[in-house]
């Protein structure tokens, strides 16, 4: 039985791991899929109704304004689908924490199903569904990750790699959309591709109720938990799990007690709205938006910048195009570092736990180097990015991806140690909505840029290089909060 039951954690670990890296964030390869569309005469209509409302008689303007305006479309598809995948994440955590695994997974399905095949039957003629779809895409994809993040819980002390394994898998399944380059090159249509897509729901539903619980995965894991076809959730199980919470609450409860002498008798649980409104949630909402703003302002807006660096080859903005897409796929590979570093140092910090830290106060301080180094590689990412220089990109494309990787494994191991474990689907969904309000600043970056500056986007990229040096202010705040906290008297945080 023992066997058996770790064997079907390690299929539901790899299958997982497998959905992730295959639909869940196909989204950001879609400067490979702007290349097929613009191929295919998607909104070619509206750089010939710029043209005509231009000076006939200027003909190089009305080239670079119909560009432009092409350039803006494809842009707010990408601003509204990656605001969704983002802002709907408050949303898709809830409808999980309510109605659990199988009716969040079946929204998903449904939401990603319905997607893939919008794009399957569009032509260059409807290419405004694009609009309705790509959003529904984002949507499902980003639930397929909420419901898969909780697989970490079956693996113990493992648990912050495989979430940071996961999200690079989310990140890595960028290439899906080069994939589909290549084969739209070879004479696979597109819509052969989003028809396969969509037929691979039938794996995911069979996923769905063969290797997920219908539930939560809880964490600690109680003894003998099962899970998936035929095993349900009995009377005795349900009170397995509600003694192992219980027990649970109790340590952490004579945890404070040993932190503080009488804090046990004073402090009253706090609420999800004390954590917030913490200044350590706020900071930790400025170095997820400001990274992520130049993330998606550096993706939406890649195919224009390669075409202008590459003066309009069209060979050449495809080979870098596709460099860029391949360096996407080894998210997968970067991701888990960052979670092994901070599973280490927990490890590493658990000896001083016993010498008088708590084990909060362990779990914070391991989060500290993989938030110094995110900003960092961020700040690297941008300075190569600012540069004008075709060939330097390689190196940008390599930067990017270790630091998007970095970036959203680092952000949900941060929240899963630096906050109480029954907020964190809360917490979660929050910093990734209000993330997304921030991420709309791309668009009018780009406008700016367009427009009053010329097409000289060194200003904007001084300023965005200025305001990345924020995210330093992170994990020096964390660090001194820890050393606070481990040489004098419990803080509240």
């Amino acid at each position: 039985m023992e066997v058996s039951g770790q064997a079907l954690r390690v299929a539901t670990l790899l299958s997982g791991l497998l959905e992730c890296l295959g639909f869940a964030g196909v989204l950001f390869g879609w400067t490979s899929l702007v290349f097929v569309f613009k191929r295919e005469g998607y909104f070619e209509d509206v750089n010939k109704t710029t043209a005509k409302s231009l000076d006939p008689g200027n003909a190089t303007e009305q080239a670079g304004e119909g560009f432009e305006a092409q350039d803006q479309k494809f842009l707010l598809i990408f601003m509204l689908a990656s605001f969704m995948n983002n802002f709907m994440t408050f949303p898709a955590g809830y409808v999980f924490d309510r109605f659990k695994t199988t009716v969040a997974r079946l929204i998903a399905i449904f939401l990603y199903t319905t997607a893939t095949l919008i794009i399957a039957f569009i032509s260059a003629d409807s290419a405004m569904l694009l609009f309705l779809a790509m959003p529904m895409l984002t949507v499902g994809g980003i639930l397929f990750l909420i419901t898969n993040l909780q697989v970490g819980n079956l693996f113990g002390k493992h648990r912050s790699t495989i979430i940071t394994l996961y999200n690079g898998a989310f990140d890595s399944s960028s290439a899906v959309f080069l994939i589909i380059k290549l084969l739209d090159e070879k004479g696979v249509s597109l819509r052969a591709s989003f028809l396969f897509l969509s037929f691979c729901s039938i794996w995911h539903v069979a996923r769905t109720f063969l290797l997920m619980p219908r539930g939560h995965i809880p964490y600690p894991l109680p003894p003998g938990y099962r899970y998936g076809l035929g095993s349900g959730c009995g009377a005795k199980e349900k009170e397995i799990v509600e003694s192992r919470k219980t027990e649970q609450q109790s340590k952490e409860l004579l945890s404070l007690k040993d932190e503080d002498p009488g804090l046990g008798q004073r402090q009253e649980p706090r609420t999800f709205w004390y954590y917030a409104f913490s200044w350590r949630f706020a900071w930790h909402l400025v170095w997820l938006s400001v990274i992520q703003l130049w993330h998606y302002f550096f993706i939406g807006t890649l195919n224009s910048l390669l075409t202008k660096l590459a003066d309009k080859d069209g060979k050449l903005v495809s080979t870098y195009t596709n460099a860029f897409a391949i360096t996407q796929f080894f998210g997968v590979l970067c991701a888990p570092w960052n979670g092994l570093l901070m599973d280490r140092l927990k490890q590493k910090y658990q000896k001083e736990a016993r010498t008088g830290s708590s084990a909060s106060v362990v779990a914070l301080c391991s989060t500290v180097p993989s938030l110094a180094l995110t900003a960092l590689l961020c700040l690297a990412f941008a300075l190569c990015a600012s540069v004008p220089l075709l060939p330097l990109q390689y190196l940008t494309f390599i930067l990017q991806v270790i630091s998007r990787s970095f970036l959203y494994g680092g952000n949900a191991a941060f929240l899963t140690l630096a906050f109480p474990s029954e907020h964190f689907g809360k917490l979660y969904g929050l910093v990734m909505a209000l993330s997304a309000i921030v991420s709309l600043l791309q668009f009018p970056l780009f406008a700016l840029v367009k427009g009053p500056l010329g097409d000289d986007p060194l200003y904007v990229n001084v300023t965005l290089l200025l305001v990345t040096l924020l995210t330093f202010f992170h994990p020096f705040l964390v660090y001194r909060e820890c050393r606070a906290r481990r040489e004098g008297p419990f803080a509240a945080s």
